[in-house]
């Protein structure tokens, strides 16, 4: 009986542009996978040389010379093993989104990715050509025919159809794979319907780790040749994932592959801003964070997220009340402190914002009070909380929803102060329950239960709700959802049974509100339709 061949999929991360760390990392782990886990084929995700999407590095040709040097390295030390391992590969005048297989300290073959992506974040026509010659890629480890593709070419079909016709009976798939809500399922059906028409088995790995706006979920997948998909490995986290392929019947068998728990909507989601926003700040060089504490939602639970990131001890809460701040946001405030362990300041913007006030007076005088002075208020704050950033060190994250940031209820220079925007791609709806579903996975208040339930309020002015300019947000953000992510026009979002004129309003806001995001801090993906790479709408634009 032939013995199974033995797999090791890298789910790790490789940060973009460290192309040095993430070399010897990939020879620390070929040597690991070889040694440690007697595997017979190390695969590595897409890109695993350079990280991840390397942008207009890829327009340098240091870089890219870096870059071949790299393989080259990792190809000298590849003993007693096949690795397959992914670099941007440049051959003259154009650059190809390459994987090697290497093995026997040489390049024993290359595959260049046919199905280059060109929509959501993807931008890879830009920097990526298509091997005119170029065609199926399949080689011999331990006597079975192993294929080879590149992420997308997975979702068209004729690519792995010309590998199966090759002789391939396992197709490895190296990934850099964003995540976004409901795109497991999406990709476990697809993996389903390649496998059973095809014949081949895969090994599809994905990396994991946060890059500015975009996180990578991991959860790697085995599919075997008779269309049966094994359960993912868990994601946002690293892990070897070993398994063993009988080619005889085409099927994996999982040996060390970590399962995941928890794949509800909410749970998924809290965990890609947790690690987005750790990765954001420690790829950057910050290991604390600072947050202003309103006694309200949004703040409350980035907060909690951040503790989740980097424990209380690396986390900083800013309380700034003003002349209309209510006592209770103030103990709700403190009452989230103490049950997470945060330290706690209070810094009174009064004396600031009468200054402010003072200086101003012979410009403003015998005219009324407006948004002026609300967003004046809004601006102290975040100039008392950068001070603080840049004085005692640490990173300031702004606490703007989806919602608020899609039709300009926020202010810019002040709550949108700040170096990232962990819940910038969650509606206000969606905060809340990830509030609820936060609160029951710790089995107490992390968010106090007063947080949740009182009206929100930007207390800019007396006796304010969020609801004196704003639809209720069951109703903004289901409008927003249909134009946002699903690109509806007014006249579909009316005859879905939205009043008109509330309609009318919310789309207005939108357009109003461009400039605003386009000076908007990053903040990580989790929707179809993010504002920033995905959605890149011009400011000054006259189509309604």
């Amino acid at each position: 009986m032939t013995p199974p061949l033995r797999l090791a999929l890298a789910q790790f991360d490789f940060p973009v542009g460290d192309v040095v760390g993430n070399t010897e990392r990939i020879i620390a782990f070929i040597s690991e996978a070889r040694d440690m886990h007697g595997a017979d084929l190390v695969l590595f995700p897409e890109l695993a040389v350079s990280g991840y999407p390397p942008e207009d590095l890829l327009l340098r040709p240091s870089f890219l010379a870096e870059c071949e040097a790299a393989i080259r390295r990792i190809a000298a030390t590849t003993r007693g093993i096949v690795a397959v391992v992914g670099w941007p590969e440049a051959a003259g005048a154009v650059v190809y989104n390459a994987t090697s297989v290497l093995r026997d300290s040489t390049v024993a073959s290359t595959y260049r990715k046919r199905d280059l992506p060109n929509y959501a974040v993807f931008d890879e026509r830009r920097y990526f050509a298509i091997d005119p010659d170029g065609g199926a890629c399949v080689f011999d480890v331990k006597g079975v025919p192993v294929g080879l593709l590149i992420c997308q070419d997975l979702w068209g079909l004729e690519p792995l159809v010309e590998t199966a016709a090759a002789g391939a009976r396992l197709v490895l798939v190296p990934n850099a794979s964003p995540f976004e809500r409901d795109k497991h399922a999406e990709r476990d059906a697809l993996l389903a319907e390649r496998t059973r028409d095809s014949g081949v088995a895969i090994a599809y790995v994905n990396v994991v780790g946060g890059q500015d706006g975009i996180v990578f979920d991991g959860a790697s997948l085995l599919a075997d040749g008779d269309g049966h998909v094994h359960t993912a490995a868990i994601a946002f986290e690293p892990h070897w994932l070993i398994a063993d392929f009988d080619a005889s019947n085409r099927r994996l068998q999982s040996v060390s592959w970590p399962v995941e728990s928890d794949e509800s909507r909410d749970g998924l989601a809290w965990r890609a801003v947790v690690l987005g926003t750790r990765d954001y700040c420690r790829k950057n060089g910050f290991d604390r964070v600072w947050v202003g504490l309103s006694g309200g939602l949004d703040s409350a639970v980035v907060l909690a997220m951040a503790v989740d990131a980097f424990g209380a001890d690396h986390v900083t809460a800013v309380r700034l009340p003003s002349r209309y701040t209510a006592i209770l946001s103030n103990d709700l405030a403190e009452e989230q402190c103490r049950a997470l362990g945060v330290h706690l300041l209070t810094l009174p913007i009064e004396a600031p914002f009468r200054g402010y006030l003072d200086a101003l007076a012979p410009m403003f005088m015998q005219m009324p009070a407006d948004a002026t002075e609300e967003n004046l208020q809004s601006r102290t704050r975040g100039t008392l909380l950068m001070a603080l950033a840049n004085k005692l060190g640490g990173l300031l994250l702004t606490t703007g929803n989806k919602s608020e940031y899609a039709v300009g209820y926020t202010t810019i220079y002040g709550d949108m102060c700040g170096g990232y925007a962990p819940i910038k791609d969650l509606y206000k709806t969606e905060v809340y329950a990830l509030a609820r579903w936060r609160n029951a996975v710790a089995g107490a208040p992390v968010i106090p239960w007063g947080v949740i339930n009182r009206p929100p309020s930007a207390e800019l002015r007396a006796d304010q709700t969020d609801q004196d300019t704003l639809p209720a947000y069951d109703v903004l953000d289901a409008i927003l959802f249909r134009y946002i992510d699903q690109e509806q026009s007014r006249d579909e979002i009316v005859t879905a049974g939205f009043a008109p004129e509330t309609v009318d309003l919310v789309l207005k806001l939108v357009r109003l509100s461009e400039w605003k995001r386009h000076q908007a801090a990053p903040g990580p993906k989790v929707s179809r339709r993010a504002f920033g790479r995905e959605r890149r709408y011009p400011i000054t634009n006259g189509y309604r």
